[in-house]
């Protein structure tokens, strides 16, 4: 069965870095860092199934999400790969480190450990889900309807970048919803038991959030047996949004 291929922008010269968006993002969430890392690597910001302007598809879960990316990069004829991913994205990006491991040469894993999540996304979705296009006909009104449901102003800007206009005067969301609603439990789920990672891998935590706990040390240390945890600071789970600078400064430093 054919697979297309994920969509991505791809900038500057060098050893291929790729960046794997959390979700319901898309990889212009990555831009500013990007056109960055973009001075010293070949940058591909790439959209994972059902985001961004990459395809839609019913199923959806970790499995397949790896295997997107092992096509994208045998499609670009990419190897010794640095490979970055933030929360789902990092989920993507361990279970295709230790699927493929010699195709990455350091792992950077974003605000996300391989354990095990309870769905927590379900006020978002029910928002997601309540906006009718056809009354909701302007971002105004999306966000508006949205306030119902989602209180965090950030969340809710987060969530808009991804209204576009599909055609004049119809607006829709860049991301698959329905198959994201029926797939929500699959994003939770944990890297499989004995599958490790022997090679470099950094994992950034934002000081103010609670997705990497300081007792999951020995659950990361089964997977990754070469890992380091560092702390961003004044950051919580978007820590390459919150705190850029100290974010592509540790990235740099881990790199070289």
């Amino acid at each position: 069965m054919y697979n297309p291929i994920l969509h991505s922008t791809i900038k500057g010269e060098g050893k291929p870095l790729l960046i794997l968006h959390g979700y319901f993002g898309m990889s212009d969430n990555w831009k500013t860092l990007g056109n960055l890392f973009s001075k010293d690597y070949q940058v591909h910001l790439i959209d994972q199934r059902n985001h961004g302007r990459s395809f839609h598809a019913d199923a959806f879960n970790y499995e397949l999400l790896a295997q997107d990316l092992y096509s994208y990069i045998q499609y670009h004829q990419l190897e010794n790969i640095y490979l970055v991913g933030h929360s789902m994205g990092g989920k993507t990006a361990m279970l295709f480190a230790v699927s493929y491991p010699n195709l990455v040469d350091k792992l950077i894993i974003v605000d996300i450990s391989p354990k095990s999540y309870q769905p927590h996304h379900n006020a978002i979705l029910v928002g997601l889900n309540s906006v009718d296009f056809s009354i909701h006909n302007s971002r105004k009104l999306v966000d508006e309807q949205l306030s119902n449901y989602i209180s965090e102003l950030g969340v809710r800007q987060f969530l808009l970048k991804n209204v576009y206009w599909k055609e004049k005067g119809v607006l829709d969301y860049r991301f698959n919803l329905k198959s994201l609603t029926e797939n929500n439990s699959e994003v939770g789920k944990p890297l499989p038991q004995n599958t490790s990672f022997m090679k470099p891998t950094l994992f950034l935590k934002g000081e103010k959030s609670d997705y990497i706990l300081s007792d999951e040390q020995m659950i990361i240390d089964n997977h990754f047996l070469e890992n380091k945890v560092i702390e961003i600071s004044k950051a919580g789970h978007w820590l390459h949004a919150e705190n850029p600078k100290d974010f592509y400064n540790e990235v740099c430093a881990f790199l070289n």
